[in-house]
């Protein structure tokens, strides 16, 4: 596998049709989390469209239902499944995990919360950002291990954040039981556990024929940001260089199913290619070494294999 940064011929106004142009995923089983709404919507049609055969995991069944007959509608390909999954919840990630039967060839972990203004805690006392955008999928990806190692070639795909670039993963206070509670900070270290779980991934089970990667899909304007209701966050959303759900989508299907891309592993991509590293806190793109640190990577897999009781 080549280390030289990954260049494709797309860019940051590119879609997810003209990525997946001449693809054909006929055959192909994928999973998305929070696939209902917003991009993993979007990931889920284009998909869709090229043949695969996809899953939208939802934690309201009846409305993943609705999404989905209109997604169908629109991908005029492939088929669009539904099943209950809530990631807070271990039994629900079980039951999904003993339901499914076969291959998994893509793994989407794309579902997630952003900047909650207040501090909220699970019923295991786990800060609820780190707790569903980090811990759930990476207790969703050991479960579904085995059919992805199956498929012999599959991908999981991280969807991380450019505010990755806001914290690090905090060892000593992760559920900020310590350290005052700061919303950016909160999401910004769930989102740096997104691109660490794929650096580990990427490490661990390379010889099952996985591969992972995180990616900064863009700002989209979708419920992800219902919680930001300030004026001063309204004033930054008025102004903001917003992408379509089309090319929001893109980077995600890129990494889902282009050949451009294939056995690629343990990268961070944004706008269609593999990102720079930066120190700008304040830059709109690049990475930050500490989210590709495999030393970081590995604590972080071995706390969380602890938190979940695996």
């Amino acid at each position: 596998m080549t280390t030289d940064r990954i260049i494709t011929p797309f860019t940051r106004e590119t879609t997810d049709d003209q990525v997946l142009e001449g693809v054909d995923l006929t055959g192909k089983r994928v999973v998305i989390t929070g696939g209902g709404s917003g991009i993993g919507a979007e990931t889920a049609r284009a998909l869709a469209a090229k043949g695969a055969d996809v899953t939208i995991a939802v934690r309201d069944v009846e409305t993943g239902e609705k999404a989905a007959a209109d997604l169908r509608r629109k991908a005029g390909a492939g088929d669009i499944r539904v099943a209950g999954l809530d990631l807070l919840d271990r039994g629900s990630i079980d039951a999904f995990g003993r339901a499914w039967s076969g291959p998994l060839d893509v793994l989407v972990n794309n579902a997630g919360i952003m900047a909650l203004p207040e501090l909220h805690r699970t019923k295991e006392g786990w800060e609820l950002q780190f707790a569903t955008n980090h811990l759930g999928h990476f207790a969703l990806a050991l479960r579904l291990h085995d059919a992805l190692a199956e498929a012999g070639d599959a991908r999981i795909v991280s969807v991380s954040s450019n505010a990755h670039r806001v914290s690090p993963i905090v060892f000593d206070d992760i559920m900020f039981e310590r350290r005052p509670y700061e919303e950016w900070s909160a999401y910004g270290q769930s989102k740096t556990a997104n691109v660490l779980f794929a650096v580990e991934a990427a490490k661990r089970w390379a010889a099952d024929g996985i591969t992972a990667n995180a990616l900064m899909p863009g700002g989209i304007r979708t419920g992800l940001q219902r919680h930001q209701t300030s004026a001063a966050a309204q004033e930054i959303f008025d102004n903001y260089d917003w992408k379509t759900p089309e090319q929001g989508a893109s980077t995600s299907v890129l990494l889902a199913a282009s050949p451009l891309v294939e056995g690629v592993s343990g990268r961070y991509f944004e706008d269609n290619n593999e990102a720079e590293p930066t120190t700008d806190l304040h830059a709109e793109t690049g990475v930050r070494a500490y989210a590709l640190d495999p030393v970081a990577a590995e604590r972080l897999w071995n706390v969380s294999l602890e938190l979940i009781g695996r």
